[in-house]
């Protein structure tokens, strides 16, 4: 979208008792009640953002849960401006530790049942927001775990290298990819890091690793050349990852994705869509969230990023 202001937010949600609250905002300068959100920065993918904006506004730091969809509306200026949502449940260790003050841009926070905050927002935007997270909390699936799959960023062309292939390290490119891409996934705050044992993989999620503390745990169940000599080991992967139900990282190779992909498809019973086949089809440093339902083991939302 041309000229198009680009912002992120969250609709941070919590149970009290079995009534589910969102949190507003009230923006001391506009004079008006939304949701959390803000514009991307140069050089932040929009997971970054949303997470960035949401602590900048109210302290809360969380992880992002799954996306509820985009909303498009244009600004007095004339602009056209395009938000994009994600779900955030906050549980009281993440009240604690926030520090919220009044502030030139948001006056005062509050958390209200859905039904009173979708009568409190100035924007009916923000309605379909709110309305998009009712519909997960009544289907069951608010709840989610995060399957992150990532390709490694530009590496060496083979060509290029006398070494094996599984040593062929990242070009400055890939560097650049690689910590571009470490900030948005970890704002999905994934439990495990796991990477083919390809350097151009390590080194991909090495930024990731140094940023959130989380060793990298390498094989070969999901490496190039595994899958090219019929001995990988994606299907007992994923299945594993499905059973924990904890988000992880799985960064593999543009060969062996569409196998990873296809095989969480399967297990969680979705049908064909163009967000499978996006995350499938990935080009170098992409990475994409696959999100499952904790209670139903069912995909829930698919998302794609590009550090490019």
């Amino acid at each position: 979208m041309t000229d198009a202001v680009v912002a992120a937010g969250v609709v941070c949600w919590r149970l009290i008792g079995k009534q589910a609250r969102v949190l507003l905002v009230h923006r001391t300068q506009h004079k008006d009640v939304s949701l959390p959100k803000g514009k991307v920065d140069p050089g932040e993918l929009l997971p970054q953002t949303a997470v960035r904006e949401l602590q900048e506004e109210t302290g809360l730091s969380v992880a992002l849960g799954a996306p509820l969809g985009e909303v498009h509306y244009t600004l007095p200026n004339g602009r056209p401006k395009v938000v994009y949502y994600w779900s955030a449940e906050v549980d009281d260790h993440a009240l604690e530790l926030a520090r919220f003050r009044a502030n030139d841009e948001i006056s005062a926070l509050e958390w209200l049942p859905l039904d009173k905050a979708v009568k409190k927002v100035s924007y009916e935007h923000d309605v379909e927001m709110i309305e998009a997270l009712r519909a997960r909390l009544k289907a069951g699936t608010a709840r989610t775990f995060a399957i992150i799959v990532a390709r490694h960023g530009k590496a060496v062309p083979p060509g290029t290298w006398d070494g094996p292939d599984s040593t062929r390290p990242l070009m400055h490119r890939g560097t650049d990819q690689a910590a571009t891409i470490a900030p948005s996934i970890a704002a999905f705050a994934p439990e495990k890091i796991i990477s083919s044992s390809a350097t151009r993989c390590v080194a991909t999620v090495t930024p990731l690793s140094e940023l959130t503390g989380m060793p990298i745990k390498q094989t070969a169940a999901i490496s190039q050349d595994a899958y090219e000599f019929g001995q990988s080991s994606v299907p007992k992967v994923v299945a594993k990852r499905l059973k924990r139900k904890d988000s992880a990282v799985l960064c593999s190779h543009g060969p062996v994705i569409p196998q990873i992909v296809g095989e969480i498809a399967e297990l969680t019973g979705a049908a064909p869509s163009a967000a499978l086949r996006t995350a499938a089809m990935p080009s170098t440093g992409d990475f994409s969230v696959l999100h499952v339902s904790r209670g139903k083991r069912k995909l829930v939302a698919v998302e794609s990023h590009s550090p490019d």
